[in-house]
């Protein structure tokens, strides 16, 4: 029997926990389910990454009511999947940021990836008929670095180098040393690399670790408090993209089809990580990346909802 298409049958809902990382600030985490990142500096409040939909924006607004009443000026958009960006109209607020290379994403591909998202995994767009028409774009990007302030306290967005995705970018707070990375580091959850650079992620992240942080808000897992778990989320996550890259270019370079690549990268690689929450959601997309990386698509094709589907028949049917 084949496996249900990519998380459709997934319908457990996950609590949620908000969590204080230090007097400026929290990590909204649920489980494996994306997270959102909460900044409060002197005079206004910064989200890193949006939820999915705005009626979830609302339970993140309802946590940060509970501890300020500063108004929710900025959301910093970490990447352009549709799971991290379409909750952003709910916060009102004045400023949507990103990369230039992730807007540039959102032009050629958001409509494509929204449609996608929401046929993958539909528990994580509750309430999908409360975003507004068309796509979220940023209004203000940047290129390579920028700081914002609020008031006294500096928050530096940072691209680090490709991995996830060519735009993804970090929020650090330089003064306290703390990261939210998005979605390029992971903790217990399977790191999703259908659009990924399997090549550049791991340098990527040896350079976030040089940051040194004292605690880090990956983009699914739990919030890493400590010098130590920041330290097992990156590792972590350095060892799954390198495995899957070297097991799917020896294939590649055995002569081996797509498909038979794909079963005997997920069978070597099931014992060490499919206790990881999406590892059978996330398998078939990034073997297919990454064999399309080391074959002939330097860059990530665009997923499609009729692609998705003909990618898990072929894979999984």
């Amino acid at each position: 029997m084949s496996k249900a298409f990519a998380s459709q049958a997934d319908l457990e809902e996950k609590k949620v926990s908000f969590i204080q990382l230090s007097d400026n600030a929290y990590a909204y985490t649920a489980e494996g389910d994306p997270n959102t990142g909460v900044i409060i500096g002197d005079d206004a409040v910064m989200v890193v990454d949006a939820q999915a939909t705005p009626v979830m924006a609302q339970d993140v607004i309802r946590r940060i009511r509970e501890v300020t009443d500063k108004p929710i000026k900025y959301v910093v958009l970490s990447h352009y999947h549709a799971v991290r960006v379409l909750g952003a109209s709910g916060y009102g607020a004045e400023h949507i940021v990103a990369s230039r290379d992730t807007r540039d994403l959102i032009v050629e591909r958001g409509e494509q990836d929204k449609a996608s998202e929401i046929g993958r995994f539909p528990r994580l767009f509750q309430a999908v008929e409360s975003v507004p028409p068309g796509l979220t774009w940023p209004t203000m990007t940047f290129t390579g670095a920028m700081s914002i302030w609020l008031g006294q306290l500096e928050v530096q967005l940072l691209q680090l180098g490709r991995g996830h995705t060519k735009g993804d970018t970090v929020a650090w707070l330089p003064q306290q040393r703390i990261l939210f990375s998005g979605d390029l580091v992971e903790f217990g959850a399977t790191p999703y690399a259908g659009d990924a650079y399997f090549r550049d992620w791991p340098q990527t992240l040896d350079k976030l670790a040089k940051l040194d942080p004292l605690a880090l808000v990956p983009g699914r897992g739990a919030a890493l408090t400590t010098p130590e778990q920041v330290r097992q989320g990156v590792a972590g996550t350095r060892a799954f993209i390198s495995d899957v890259w070297e097991l799917v270019r020896a294939g590649v370079e055995a002569g081996k089809e797509l498909n038979a690549v794909y079963h005997e990268v997920y069978a070597q690689l099931k014992p060490r990580y499919a206790h990881w929450v999406i590892f059978d959601h996330c398998m078939p997309f990034d073997v297919t990346r990454c064999y399309d990386e080391a074959t002939q698509y330097p860059d990530p094709r665009i997923w499609t909802a009729e692609r998705d589907i003909q990618m898990w028949q072929t894979l999984e049917g």
